[in-house]
């Protein structure tokens, strides 16, 4: 049913009467009896702990309505709430009562009787017996305030089913689901992945219980999964009108629920700030002369046949697929393009990377090509690496080699390493391109299972590639001899972990650390932002690096902006989707600036890195990437401008 508090009233009224005839009691007495039932208060049916002590047992209730979900496809009742408390702050005086057949609107004052009931860790009444609208347009309860971080893990348990503001301006920290569930999670500022910031073990473990308290849910009234639409931002998610990771939030008044976790349902407008993350449609121009990028495509694979093993399941949506990761490609303007996730079918006319070098040669002036390792495929998985490169700028010298052995004989994608020219000044470098083992824990056992220091499962795995790719490249595997060596690719490791501290340990630099800071990332996972996507370049290497940046078009965007299908609408398939680089793949390019000419910025650089730990104001002019804050990646700017 659909509540029209305006023209209601009289029908409520007769309701009451007829109600209240049957319990003896006139509506608007003052007493608390009905029927010879006491009226119990709603925080003693909450108690002081996780369930109701009094589930099983009928009850009635008196309370103001502060949520009405009923709805269509919304929760199928409503909220009510005492507005006479008792002194005991552990306990809740909000209920969810489990009904749509009863016409009442917020700000109703309603007598219930009804069963006491746990579902799923939400305490509840139902079924209902009866409902009477005592009272109409009554003022809501004062709002119980939330802070971040909480307390404790059970702080919130006391405010279950009242309302409740978020009195902080509060940071969107994870948009995986929004298009799912219509959820999204906030936090007191960005939740950095632990070991992407402290070291392993304790530290980690200390971090992440800290994250763990200080996020909460925003969620929609709905109890469908894959809504339409999903109404944040408002008036509606599209693939241009997008709810960021980054973004902040204020004023955010609701109900409490617990279903899967906690989440305020909003009975309110609140205010986003997109200006904290917005989107950039094109990279920054990086600060050097040659350009060097690092992609994760996420499972592109063409075909012919689909479904395929990975990736698109339709020839539409592979198009749909195509187009966005040809797009960013394009937009990197880079002259070396490490691949990860590609298919790993070979390289002829029918292969997934000839495909994408034929559609980025057919978009634009730049021609591309890719480098052939002279083998059938790069190992045995699904995926492998790629190097693309436009010929214009660089031309390969030596030999494209790989390795199989060691770390690379199983788990571990198999490297891909290219000596190029630097054709406008005949300098030589060497790409290698890497895609290590993920952190996915099947047939994880021993030492590789999750030691529960935040690495998760296969880190001696990874680590022992660091180890073995380290020596092979001291190896002279491309034949060159050459000291400008620039390790990319997808680690599966934060910037703590072992693995990376095997390169920093051999006087190789983790270029994100000193370029972007601490806060810098290319991933989120479960709401924690990292960087698992890597620039690592070697002792000679390192000081004609000139910049180094992620652009953030993928991880930050909520996952139904990508090309599938699946779990959406036949209008959303329309509407969430655009062939802008938006949400192309799950990781974030990072891009570099090389110059290999001079040690233009090398010297400067640590000491400007700095700046990025400082809550500084930036100017709009000089702010590149958003957040209101100067960094390095804004100095770099700031100076380039000046050089320009």
């Amino acid at each position: 049913m659909i509540c029209n508090c305006a023209c209601k009233k009289l029908f409520w009224a007769m309701v009451t009467i007829v109600f209240f005839s049957f319990s003896g009691v006139a509506p608007g007495m003052k007493g608390n009896e009905v029927s010879g039932t006491i009226l119990v208060a709603i925080s003693a049916i909450q108690g002081d702990g996780k369930t109701s002590p009094m589930v099983g047992e009928t009850v009635t209730i008196e309370g103001i309505v502060v949520g009405d979900f009923q709805e269509r496809n919304e929760l199928k009742g409503f909220f009510v709430q005492s507005d006479t408390p008792d002194d005991d702050p552990s306990t809740s005086e909000g209920i969810f009562v489990y009904d749509d057949d009863f016409e009442v609107c917020m700000g109703d004052r309603v007598r219930i009787v009804g069963d006491v009931k746990e579902y799923k860790g939400l305490t509840e009444i139902a079924p209902v017996n009866a409902v009477a609208v005592i009272e109409k347009e009554v003022p809501l309860p004062e709002a119980a305030e939330i802070r971040l971080p909480l307390s404790s893990d059970n702080e919130l348990e006391s405010y279950e089913g009242m309302r409740v503001k978020l009195t902080q301006r509060l940071t969107v920290s994870d948009v995986y689901n929004l298009g799912r569930y219509g959820q999204f999670t906030v936090s007191n500022g960005r939740l950095m992945n632990p070991t992407s910031v402290v070291a392993p073990g304790e530290e980690a473990q200390a971090l992440d219980e800290q994250n763990d308290l200080n996020q909460i849910m925003i969620g929609d009234p709905s109890y469908k999964q894959n809504p339409d639409p999903v109404i944040f931002p408002h008036p509606g998610l599209t693939a241009d009108h997008s709810l960021r990771s980054g973004h902040e939030i204020e004023n955010v008044v609701g109900v409490l629920r617990y279903s899967y976790g906690y989440q305020v349902h909003p009975t309110e407008p609140f205010d986003i700030y997109t200006n904290s993350n917005p989107r950039h449609p094109e990279p920054p121009i990086p600060f050097g002369n040659l350009t060097v990028a690092s992609y994760n495509v996420l499972n592109y694979f063409n075909g012919p046949d689909f479904p395929t093993t990975r990736g698109a399941n339709t020839k539409e949506e592979f198009i749909r697929q195509r187009d966005k990761i040809i797009q960013a490609i394009s937009l990197l303007h880079a002259d070396v393009v490490g691949l990860m996730e590609i298919e790993n079918d070979g390289f002829d006319e029918n292969s997934a990377i000839q495909d994408l070098v034929n559609g980025l040669n057919e978009k634009g002036t730049r021609t591309f090509t890719f480098v052939n390792p002279g083998t059938y495929t790069i190992g045995s998985d699904e995926i492998t690496v790629g190097m693309i490169y436009y010929v214009n700028r660089v031309e390969e010298i030596g030999k494209a080699a790989t390795i199989e052995t060691g770390a690379f004989a199983g788990m571990n994608r198999q490297p891909l390493a290219q000596s190029f020219k630097d054709i406008h000044s005949n300098e030589v470098f060497t790409v290698v391109v890497n895609h290590f083992k993920s952190k996915r824990c099947n047939y994880a056992k021993g030492e590789n299972a999750d030691q529960g220091d935040g690495q998760g499962c296969w880190n001696p795995v990874r680590t022992q590639a660091s180890i073995d790719l380290l020596e092979w490249l001291n190896s002279d595997p491309t034949g060159e001899n050459d000291p400008d060596i620039l390790i990319i690719g997808d680690l599966n490791a934060y910037a703590m972990e072992d693995p990376i501290q095997v390169f920093e340990q051999n006087d190789y630099v983790n270029l994100a650390c000193p370029f972007i800071g601490k806060n810098a990332y290319s991933y989120v996972y479960f709401g924690q932002a990292g960087y698992l996507d890597y620039a690592i370049s070697s002792p000679h290497l390192t000081p004609f690096i000139s910049s180094v940046h992620y652009w953030h078009i993928n991880t930050d965007e909520p996952k139904c902006l990508d090309y599938n299908v699946e779990y959406k609408s036949n209008a959303q398939i329309e509407y969430y989707y655009s062939d802008s680089p938006f949400r192309s793949s799950d990781h974030d390019p990072v891009v570099i600036g090389l110059d290999l000419k001079q040690k233009s910025m090398w010297p400067i650089t640590r000491v400007l890195q700095v700046l990025s730990d400082f809550d500084v104001r930036a100017l709009p002019s000089w702010d590149v990437n958003g957040d209101e804050k100067i960094g390095l990646e804004d100095v770099l700017n700031m100076l380039q401008s000046m050089v320009e």
